[in-house]
């Protein structure tokens, strides 16, 4: 099996779609099918169960994907590690965000790479499901998480933005002519249900519960930020976003209300404690340095 196929494999097994898969990997769908299934006659088994509306892993995908994912992952890294070496390089940080906000973050980078030109960091964007696990399976060196994150296995470093929230709603929705909504009220309408596991840790970005006890739906499960934009737009949920997205992205059907019940959000970065190693302490020790953003609602 080619180590394009195997990548082929890993991103189905994440993103559970043929069309994000061949979207993420600057393929054809038709390439990830025939990938798939020359895998599929290679071990004499479907790794897949398809249908016209949902994929899945079977038990032997499953088996395949917690076998080869850490693999994977040590001959890529051990190819990049030759490459860099090439290049004068000899070291890399690999950065995973939850926040979308590049340019507003660009300071701790720059200052970054400017102390240590020996490194190569990269950073980029992290999925909703099981995002602890790109730290945990060695595939990112540092996460930019909203606080609290009380998982025993990792510290949390400096933070390195605090950012209001607003609610989301469709320019046509009821509420579309406010400017501010209380928790209370948010009630009334459905939500996402984001695949995030860990209970206290989705809670702290949006309750289950009002203050008064009443529940918050969840509804239509979303794995990827473009697919609540689009649910935003249809008026079919309401949706709690960081301010710092009203800047970054262009949504002139999208109004955004106030919510004077939720305390700004706190961005910090989250690293494996057993990976701790001199590069990453060299990034907390850039972000004290700078200081905190503290962005405007």
């Amino acid at each position: 099996m080619e180590l394009r196929d195997i990548e082929i494999f890993l991103t189905l097994a994440e993103e559970l779609h043929f069309g994000r898969t061949a979207e993420r990997l600057f393929v054809s769908p038709a390439r990830v099918s025939q990938a798939i299934k020359a895998q599929e006659r290679f071990i004499g088994a479907p790794l897949f169960e398809r249908s016209s509306r949902t994929v899945r892993l079977t038990a032997i995908g499953e088996q395949l994907r917690a076998e080869l994912g850490s693999a994977y992952a040590g001959v890529r890294g051990s190819i990049e590690r030759a490459r860099m070496a090439a290049r004068g390089v000899t070291g890399q940080l690999r950065v995973q965000m939850m926040p979308v906000n590049f340019v507003d973050l660009h300071v701790y980078w720059k200052t970054f790479r400017a102390r240590n030109p020996q490194c190569r960091l990269s950073v980029g964007l992290a999925g909703l499901e099981d995002p602890f696990s790109k730290l945990r399976n060695g595939e990112a060196d540092v996460f930019v998480a909203w606080l609290p994150v009380e998982e025993p296995d990792l510290t949390v470093g400096p933070t390195l933005l605090t950012d209001p929230r607003l609610l989301a709603v469709a320019d046509d929705h009821p509420l579309a002519g406010r400017t501010s909504v209380g928790v209370e009220e948010l009630a009334d309408f459905p939500h996402i249900s984001a695949p995030l596991q860990l209970d206290y840790w989705e809670d702290s970005y949006f309750p289950f519960t009002t203050p008064g006890g009443r529940a918050l739906e969840r509804v239509r499960p979303v794995a990827h930020t473009y697919e609540m934009v689009d649910l935003v737009t249809m008026g079919e949920i309401v949706q709690i976003w960081p301010t710092h997205v009203t800047r970054h992205w262009v949504l002139p059907n999208v109004r955004w209300l106030v919510l004077p019940d939720f305390s700004p959000l706190s961005f910090a970065l989250v690293w494996r404690t057993e990976a701790e190693n001199d590069l990453i302490r060299a990034l907390a020790a850039t972000v004290r340095d700078v200081g905190t953003l503290e962005l405007p609602g």
